[in-house]
């Protein structure tokens, strides 16, 4: 039963595919495409046949016409009758239909058929053909079936004397006709048995693909970011399939790098956590001691817990960040005076390692910005240009703007980022040099976190860098924004 039901499954899912979807309907078009070419083809033909037939009968009718129009004229009634009655047999046999002589006023004067000599004909033909018009017409009657009237008018000089009018069956066309469209109706279903094999044939080899991307996809919710999908082909799926493969390396990547941060988170918080462990515990144990070991120990735990709040912080910054409806409070702002404070507050950080913090104000600038996360910004950038400068280096700021921008520049002679990191430096989670980053305190956030802050200003932050040389950080901000 669970056999069954499985293949029953599987039978669902296969009529209900992507490439079954594809193949019906191509296969629906073609059905309706040859449907419509072979209901042309028919009535095409059939008007062909039934042309030419009118033609062949048209001609018997002018030769009849013209061989009795003497006769027509004729006083005696009777010797009219007489000599018709052997030109209508005669050519009757020949065409294998009837054939009737009117004179002018639509009494018949020869009938092959014996039938209606002395009555009156008032057919459409005949009348139109009294008038001096030649006509045929095709009727389909139940008792007979499709019956091609003719009727040609017998003139002599100039005068309408009769009509010469002929009644053919043009069954055996509609037959021939019917065998022909059988014909086409075969050959078509033959066409679509093809056109369906091969468009089954030509998909599955098409879409093999999408099964190597379900494979890869479903070893990726497994947690298996190592998939690659190989198509040789020059298509959409080859596209698909590089993108495909570039997500994957930077998921690959972005795992790598989160897994790192967790360690390296966890290792800065565990070293303030000890730390402040060892030294509470170290007072608790002493019995009596000098007031100035107190506050050393205690300003070393000041100076843990701040290194763990601004750990917190960052991580905090990221969670903030990352929120759908992130409200950006815009404010207009005098950057002169802004940046000045911020290089002001970090001056003394640059102090310590005696490093010239210098700015340049080049001109005044007024912008709308959200200052509490543009400080933020800027805060991460000048602060790692201090941490990554040796002692005695020197790190410039400058304000300027230039075309729709204005432009905060931190430049550094510190000692530079690799070449091939310049593209990564923005991801989060990643540090160029692991022991470097944990040395100097940091977490792999802080230019993730700049970065976001200016993309939501609709800004961009530009860097060039020479590793032994310096750093050169652009942050530029739109300075017509909301204004």
């Amino acid at each position: 039963m669970v056999i069954i039901l499985g293949i029953n499954l599987n039978r669902r899912k296969k009529f209900v595919s992507i490439r079954w979807k594809l193949v019906s309907t191509y296969l629906l078009l073609v059905i309706i495409s040859l449907l419509i070419i072979n209901l042309f083809i028919s009535r095409l033909i059939l008007n062909i046949y039934i042309e030419q037939k009118k033609s062949n009968v048209l001609i018997r009718a002018n030769i009849i016409s013209n061989d009795v129009k003497n006769y027509l004229t004729m006083k005696n009634s009777y010797e009219a009758i007489v000599r018709i009655r052997p030109i209508a047999e005669k050519y009757s046999k020949e065409i294998r239909g009837r054939i009737i002589v009117v004179d002018n006023d639509g009494v018949v004067k020869g009938d092959s058929s014996k039938e209606y000599v002395g009555e009156i004909f008032k057919h459409n033909e005949i009348q139109q053909a009294l008038k001096g018009q030649t006509s045929a017409n095709t009727y389909n009657f139940k008792e007979y079936g499709h019956v091609l009237y003719a009727a040609v008018p017998a003139i002599v000089h100039n005068r309408v004397v009769g009509v010469a009018f002929i009644s053919v069956s043009i069954n055996d066309i509609y037959k021939d006709l019917n065998h022909i469209s059988q014909n086409l109706y075969l050959i078509s279903i033959a066409c679509i048995l093809i056109i369906a094999l091969i468009s089954f044939i030509f998909l599955d080899f098409s879409f093999k693909p999408l099964e190597r991307f379900t494979k890869a996809i479903n070893s990726m919710t497994k947690g298996d970011f190592k998939q690659k999908v190989d198509v040789d082909s020059n298509d959409e799926f080859k596209s698909m399939a590089d993108a495909f493969n570039a997500m994957i390396l930077k998921l690959d990547q972005v795992d790598k790098q989160r897994n790192d941060f967790v360690a390296n988170v966890s290792h800065e918080l565990r070293t303030p956590i000890s730390s402040i462990k060892l030294l509470s515990e170290s007072l608790l144990h002493q019995n009596e001691g000098d007031i100035n070991i107190y506050k050393e120990f205690m300003e070393d735990i000041s100076a843990e817990t701040d290194r763990l709040n601004n750990i917190i912080s960052e991580l905090l910054s990221i969670v903030d960040l990352d929120k759908e409806k992130l409200q950006i409070n815009y404010k207009i702002i005098y950057m002169n005076f802004f940046v000045e404070k911020i290089v002001n507050r970090l001056k003394p950080i640059a102090e310590m390692k005696n490093i010239g913090l210098r700015l340049k104000l080049e001109e005044e600038i007024q912008i709308r910005i959200d200052p509490e996360k543009i400080q933020q910004a800027l805060i991460n950038i000048i602060e790692n240009a201090i941490k990554y400068t040796q002692e005695n280096g020197k790190v410039k700021v400058s304000l300027y703007s230039q075309g729709k921008w204005c432009i905060i520049e931190v430049k550094d002679n510190g000692i530079g980022i690799p070449e091939n990191s310049l593209n990564q430096i923005f991801d989060r989670f990643y540090r160029v040099d692991k022991a470097r980053s944990r040395k100097t305190g940091g977490t792999g956030l802080g230019l993730s976190i700049s970065q976001q802050v200016v993309t939501l200003h609709q800004g961009a932050i530009e860097v060039e860098s020479v590793v032994g040389k310096g750093s050169t950080f652009l942050i530029k901000l739109p300075n017509d924004i909301n204004l």
